[in-house]
């Protein structure tokens, strides 16, 4: 998908490159689809088809039915309209349990609950960057309207078992809503949500080659008749997300799920080998540490270095155009909270780098990363 062949990017958990295909699916959808859904004219007749079409097969790549899925404009959207919307609904308690780890879009929603008299309890990360899921699940009591938990942690990409958790949080209370952050596994993990106990699920399109602007919710539909979503409006989305639906991105985000799904354990593999490769060429680095804990998905190694800090040398390697990050893009610029929440000291924080791969990087990506990151550690330190 680069056009730039001297271009090495690898910040791919911050956003993927739109794929061509998909954009042409984008294009044509905007000339040929333009009436809107909810009309009743045969132009808007067919847009409404082809949205249902989009709906199904985007049903399929997480395993639950097609009325379970609503579209949204992002991960962030959806994470809050699923959590505020859980709160509204659950009236037996006051509780929300969540890991302490989470994306803004899940922790900051909590926070201001909390703020607003409810009991939330952030459960942090072991020192490796694991979560320890019987930690969280020894939160939960009969109080707990709401759990909260991402499948994979967006800046060192560990993994939860969530459904060990769904099946655990529905023991211990079965009217507590569960959701799950899937915005950094879906496309890189197998995701089957119907009969997992998972109450509600989230998806972006800007992960997966698809525009950013689109993304998806899952709602079970054994809660969806008693939910209250945050904000009113039109009849779209059946009342769960109101506003004319983004018909061109849907077929866009549907195009590029169905393109994926079928290649994801193969992406994994090339995924796997690339890791595998940075993770041999830092280990020439004394100084390096990494903070991605063993089973974090291949996709994501995160790494301090311990003596430059992370803007100087994320600039560094943007002069040859290198592209990788220090933390979560939408902490913008922020010390990152997942390797506070760690326990990593000060130093390990401020001098922190994430590479993230897809399957169009190459192993002259990382050669060309590791070349730069020798030469900048031995020219920056102490700038």
């Amino acid at each position: 998908m680069r056009t730039d062949p001297s271009l090495h990017y690898l910040d791919n958990a911050a956003t993927t490159i739109v794929d061509p295909e998909v954009a042409g699916v984008i294009h044509a959808a905007m000339l040929e689809r333009w009436a809107n859904p909810s009309s009743l004219y045969p132009p808007g007749a067919e847009s409404e088809a082809a949205l249902a079409h989009a709906r199904a097969a985007l049903a399929r790549t997480i395993g639950c039915k097609g009325r379970e899925f609503y579209f949204t404009s992002c991960g962030s959207e959806g994470n809050n309209l699923a959590l505020l919307g859980a709160a509204r609904t659950r009236t037996f308690g006051k509780k929300i349990v969540c890991s302490g780890f989470e994306h803004p879009s899940v922790r900051r929603p909590l926070e201001d609950l909390a703020a607003a008299g409810w009991q939330v309890v952030f459960v942090p990360p072991a020192a490796d960057g694991s979560l320890d899921v019987d930690r969280l699940l020894a939160q939960v009591d009969r109080s707990t309207v709401l759990a909260a938990c991402m499948m994979v942690n967006n800046e060192t990409g560990a993994v939860c078992d969530v459904i060990r958790l769904a099946a655990g949080v529905k023991q211990a209370n079965p009217r507590t809503f569960l959701h799950v952050d899937g915005v950094q596994a879906w496309m890189r993990l197998p995701v089957r949500l119907e009969g997992s106990g998972i109450d509600s699920f989230t998806v972006s399109g800007h992960k997966i080659h698809a525009p950013k602007g689109v993304g998806g919710l899952y709602l079970s539909e054994k809660v969806v008749q008693a939910f209250r979503p945050p904000y009113l409006g039109g009849e779209q989305e059946r009342g769960i997300r109101p506003g004319t639906e983004n018909l061109p991105y849907a077929l866009g985000l549907a195009a590029a799920a169905e393109k994926l799904a079928p290649t994801l354990r193969q992406r994994a593999g090339q995924a796997k080998a690339l890791n595998d490769r940075l993770r041999a060429g830092l280990a020439a680095f004394p100084t390096v540490e990494i903070n991605s804990p063993d089973g974090a998905v291949p996709e994501i190694l995160n790494f301090s270095e311990n003596k430059v800090r992370s803007e100087t040398m994320l600039a560094w390697l943007a002069q040859e155009k290198i592209y990788v990050s220090s933390a979560s893009a939408c902490g913008r610029g922020e010390p990152s909270h997942t390797l506070q929440a760690m326990g990593r000291p000060a130093r390990a924080v401020d001098t922190a780098i994430r590479v993230s791969f897809c399957a169009d990087n190459t192993p002259a990506d990382v050669d060309a990363f590791l070349e730069r990151f020798e030469a900048g550690m031995k020219q920056l330190q102490g700038v």
